[in-house]
């Protein structure tokens, strides 16, 4: 039995040296990418990783479940490390965050309680309530009764949402009473688990935009604006995936337009949750519509969003690391500033057929391209054979990103970037960005 290193914590305002990142998705893949690209940082591990992870520079794979909480305990002994970055939402939600820091490790994620932003709807339209956060009427319902009977009385289509964590695909916008129905339905049958309860939404209209904020707990710095494709078809039709495209600065939201969204959002929720003793260190993310009456929260996540993580990433500067950290030791004031490349950022997911419904798994992938400062290959729903060879593991495979002066451009690199990837099934939209491309 080997003798544990202690936890090691770095000095405040310091990059840290040894980062693990938790998770196995596009965005872990784009996060371990900017953090080996941070100053001072030797290495990466990223646990469980995926079939991409072996080829990021500097990146280590460790073959540790993300609900494996006393496995990555035990890793960040052995490896000395000292920042954890926890990608996905439900380790967050299960206490991952709790457990590490409980042991001296500086961690980037909320703990269970600050999770509940994202793991409990109900929970979090109650303290965008009370904190005064703009946001659309709602019901909330524990049983299926409850809900129809919402729903009737108000004789209008509804938004539904599962309570819980749905892995992105828990809401149904409702185009008619008889669909709102069938999605009450729907999740009282079990769909998102046992246990089920909803909220029901009035519906807003406007364009779609995500505001990062990333938080020491008191602090925050606010990263660029992106919009994301959420739809599987082209032109915004089909149904709801957990995004397809991105890309950033979404122009929708100028320096005011963020300066309003931290003072009319962010700043009154940070409040509400420091006023409920919960300290929140890591990423808010705010989903928010852009209304006639202004801005209005769809949704908070606890995390980083997929696919504008992969999107935002090759923008910020080397000093992510540091301020990641700053976030985890609630010291983000000593922290260097982030700088943002002024530049556009596009994303366009590659899928697997059928996504996002029953999908076909196991085709090999094929890549010619070879990354480069302004183009990157982010794997997302992938695995690694024995022999090397790379496969399809999931809905969304492959994220290629890339940047440039313009969108236009952007676009273009990244669709031609694209063209050199092939797997049976592959599946993309070629219209993402409509709203900034002029060709």
């Amino acid at each position: 039995m080997s003798t544990a290193a202690p936890a090691v914590s770095p000095a405040h305002g310091v990059s840290p040296a040894r980062v693990l990142v938790v998770g196995s998705g596009g965005r872990e893949n784009a996060l371990a990418w900017a953090l080996n690209r941070s100053h001072d940082v030797q290495q990466v591990w990223v646990s469980p990783g995926n079939g991409g992870t072996q080829e990021l520079e500097g990146c280590r794979q460790l073959a540790i479940a993300e609900s494996d909480h006393d496995g990555l305990l035990a890793a960040c002994r052995e490896h000395s490390v000292e920042l954890v970055v926890v990608g996905p939402e439900a380790p967050l939600a299960a206490g991952l965050a709790d457990k590490l820091r409980a042991a001296g490790f500086p961690v980037f994620g909320p703990g269970a309680d600050g999770a509940q932003l994202e793991a409990s709807k109900q929970w979090a339209k109650q303290l965008m309530v009370e904190a005064g956060v703009p946001t659309a009427g709602y019901w909330k319902a524990n049983s299926r009764e409850e809900a129809l009977a919402a729903l009737e009385a108000q004789g209008k289509p509804l938004v539904v949402k599962a309570d819980g964590l749905a892995a992105g695909k828990g809401v149904t916008v409702a185009e008619s009473i008889e669909e709102a129905r069938s999605a009450i339905e729907e999740i009282f049958e079990g769909r998102f688990g046992a246990g089920a309860s909803l909220v029901l939404e009035e519906r807003t209209h406007g364009p779609e935009v995500s505001v990062f904020a990333l938080t020491d707990g008191e602090r925050m710095v606010l990263l660029p604006p992106a919009q994301d494709h959420k739809r599987i078809g082209e032109g915004d039709t089909g149904p709801n995936t957990g995004g397809m495209g991105a890309y950033a600065p979404a122009p929708l939201l100028d320096a005011a337009g963020l300066e309003q969204v931290r003072q009319l959002v962010l700043e009154p929720t940070l409040a509400a949750l420091n006023s409920r003793g919960i300290r929140y260190q890591g990423v808010i993310y705010a989903g928010l519509m852009l209304t006639e009456h202004g801005p209005s929260v769809i949704e908070f996540n606890c995390r980083f969003g997929d696919p504008e993580c992969e999107t935002l990433m090759p923008l910020l500067g080397s000093e992510l690391a540091a301020v990641l950290l700053a976030c985890a030791n609630g010291t983000l004031h000593q922290a260097p500033e982030l700088s943002i490349a002024p530049q556009c950022s596009a994303c366009v997911i590659a899928a697997a057929q059928g996504y996002p419904g029953e999908i076909r798994k196991g085709d090999v992938i094929h890549s010619a391209l070879q990354p480069s400062d302004d183009l990157q290959l982010f794997h997302a729903g992938t695995r690694r054979q024995a022999d090397g060879q790379c496969l399809t593991s999931g809905g969304r495979v492959l994220a290629v990103v890339a940047q440039a002066d313009t969108f236009d451009n952007a676009f273009e690199r990244a669709y031609t970037g694209l063209a050199q990837v092939t797997y049976e099934g592959m599946t993309f939209r070629r219209d993402i960005g409509h709203q900034v491309r002029s060709r």
